[in-house]
């Protein structure tokens, strides 16, 4: 039984004499992407597109509330045929309105896309670059702190953000 406790307690003072020598950074990725002029642009963009299909969807709906507001002044006046077909269009209009929604903006819809052809390339580079220093430094970990949920505290000297940008030749 001694043995074995002794075993453990060796493994476990193993455990923490490596753990002691990695090395690791931290990285704000949200900071370095925000330095990027390219992303400034391709976001600006996003965000103009994203606006200018709002705005479409906003009128649509803006229409299908007049038509609602019609219906109902209307239908004590209407024939049930004609109730039935105004009611018809009623939802046809909603249904094209939930559709032209899921499609730009749903999961994988038209705003996914732009942000995929926009964005992604530039996180790419930003990842191998990241890549590339963590290779050339030897560090073991890089940590990204820019969603803040990963870290609790991270030591101001070991952000790496502005390296980052200075081996991507991004002036800051």
């Amino acid at each position: 039984m001694k043995k074995l406790a002794f075993v453990l307690l060796a493994m476990i003072g193993f455990t923490g004499f490596v753990s002691a020598q990695q090395r690791y950074a931290v990285i704000d990725t949200k900071y370095v992407l925000d330095k990027i002029p390219e992303y400034k642009e391709a976001d600006k963009r996003l965000q103009a597109i994203s606006q200018q299909w709002q705005k479409e969807i906003d009128d649509r709906q803006e229409q299908l509330d007049k038509m609602y507001k019609n219906y109902d002044a209307e239908q004590f006046m209407l024939t049930d045929e004609l109730k039935k077909k105004r009611e018809d269009e009623l939802f046809v209009k909603e249904k094209e309105i939930r559709d032209l929604q899921k499609r730009r903006f749903g999961y994988e819809g038209d705003l996914f896309k732009e942000r995929q052809k926009l964005v992604k390339p530039i996180q790419d580079k930003v990842y191998n670059a990241i890549q590339k220093m963590a290779l050339a430094k030897s560090y073991d970990f890089v940590l990204d702190k820019s969603e803040g949920i990963t870290i609790i505290f991270a030591d101001p000297k070991l952000d790496k953000s502005d390296e980052l940008l200075k081996e991507m030749g991004i002036k800051f």
